[in-house]
């Protein structure tokens, strides 16, 4: 009897589906346990939340968002609006967009163009709130003395900067602010201290001078004194005598004389008031040659005698020397040779002792060309040659060219017998003096070989 053939068994291509236990295909094993890398993943995070379960994110609030998402600038002027700071927030948004109007005003390639803008300078816009909000709210308390310092230290912080506009516009707002405290007029004269400093930097010395005289009014008669122990009122007049002064040099160059005398008399009045005689002296220095450079040496040389008499008494050599040098030339503008003289030779004396040499050489140079003229020929070769080597050591070839000629002259006014043949003048006299000139032989004192030079033997 056959037997039926045993049937095939079916083995499916894919796994069953009600198989409880199934072995995972190769491709299946190389991909990762979803879940398993779940539970690793919370397991290196932190403390597991649960089967499946992942770890609850911190809420953030729109505030904190914008936080992240909003410019520095921004945040800083929401704030300032969020608490009440209108006008701290009007003050810095101006100064943002008086910076950006400088910069689009000044163009591609200057200076500020290459600069960080304010608003993305985060310290700076740092500073401006914090000092910003504390002096309105000092204003509003009416502690304006707290006002005025929150104000001066803005200032301050930006005075060693870049950014001196911003200086001088807080301490613009210190001016302001100081009217209002009431300590006697101390900040008020602080302040106008402060602006005449501004000015002075911008070159606008008139104004600087109307901020100092107004400095000194408030400070006259009192003892305020500033760190260093100096009262305010000296360090005011000293800072009008050096206004004053540079107000006058441009004057001189404008040929403006008589204001600038006038403008220079107030300078020696304010240096008086210092208390330092170095300063009255140097005062009286600068009034003397205005008044010699406008053609009156008589009331120079009372200006000059002054400042002589007071460097004598300092042991001041260089203020010396200047003293003799300039004495000297208004004594020459009235004729009296013989004192300028003496004041000369005294200047080279002091000036060989400290560093004078370019007034040295100058010096030199007048007494050569004074002896010279008064026939004292040898004296004046002396000082020509030695301003001729005060001319090779400050490498000046112009100055050495110049002392160099004037060597010559003397040389040749030295030979008696050229310097008469040049007075008397005449052809044969010419004719003697250029065959000279030809040969450099002394023939002056040996008539033969004159003749010889003007007559050949044909």
């Amino acid at each position: 009897m056959s037997t039926l053939p045993a049937m095939p068994q079916h083995v499916g291509f894919l796994p069953s589906i009600t198989s409880q236990t199934s072995n995972p295909s190769p491709a299946q094993q190389q991909l990762p346990n979803s879940r398993s890398w779940i539970h690793k993943k919370d397991k290196d995070i932190g403390p597991s939340h649960g089967l499946g379960e992942k770890p609850k994110q911190p809420e953030l609030s729109k505030l904190e968002i914008a936080v992240y998402k909003n410019s520095h600038k921004h945040n800083i002027c929401v704030n300032m609006l969020r608490e009440g700071y209108h006008k701290s927030f009007s003050e810095l948004f101006a100064l943002i967009q008086k910076w950006n109007t400088s910069r689009e005003a000044a163009g591609p390639g200057s200076a500020i163009w290459q600069e960080e803008p304010l608003e993305k300078q985060p310290d700076k816009l740092d500073q401006l709130q914090h000092f910003l909000t504390r002096a309105e709210a000092a204003q509003r308390a009416g502690r304006y003395e707290e006002m005025y310092t929150n104000q001066l230290s803005l200032a301050n912080y930006f005075n060693n900067s870049d950014d001196k506009w911003l200086s001088h516009h807080f301490f613009e707002s210190c001016l302001h602010t100081s009217k209002l405290v009431k300590d006697g007029g101390q900040k008020e004269a602080e302040a106008h201290s402060n602006m005449g400093k501004v000015y002075m930097e911008q070159g606008q010395l008139e104004k600087a001078a109307e901020h100092y005289e107004v400095f000194h009014h408030l400070t006259l008669g009192l003892a305020w004194k500033d760190k260093a122990g100096r009262t305010h009122n000296s360090w005011g007049c000293e800072s009008l005598w050096r206004i004053y002064t540079l107000l006058a040099d441009k004057m001189l160059e404008n040929k403006k004389h008589e204001q600038a005398i006038k403008t220079l008399i107030k300078a020696f009045e304010m240096a008086k008031e210092v208390g330092d005689k170095k300063i009255e002296g140097e005062a009286a220095y600068c009034v003397g040659l205005a008044y010699h450079r406008c053609g009156d040496p008589e009331t120079a040389t009372t200006y000059l005698n002054m400042f002589m008499e007071i460097s004598t008494a300092l042991g001041d050599s260089n203020g010396l020397g200047k003293a003799f040098e300039a004495m000297a030339k208004a004594l020459e503008s009235q004729g009296k040779i013989t004192e300028s003289v003496k004041y000369l030779e005294k200047f080279i004396q002091v000036a060989k002792s400290s560093d004078q040499s370019r007034s040295l050489q100058d010096a030199c140079m007048c007494l050569g060309v004074i002896y010279n003229n008064r026939g004292q020929y040898d004296k004046g070769c002396k000082y020509f040659e030695m301003a001729s080597t005060i001319a090779m050591n400050l490498g000046d070839l112009q100055l050495l060219e110049k002392a160099q000629v004037y060597i010559g002259i003397g040389k040749a006014h030295q030979m008696t017998t050229f310097s008469s043949h040049i007075e008397a003048t005449g052809h044969v006299n010419m004719e003697r003096v250029l065959a000279w000139k030809n040969s450099r032989n002394d023939m002056f004192n040996d008539p033969s070989a004159v003749c010889s030079k003007l007559y050949p033997s044909s």
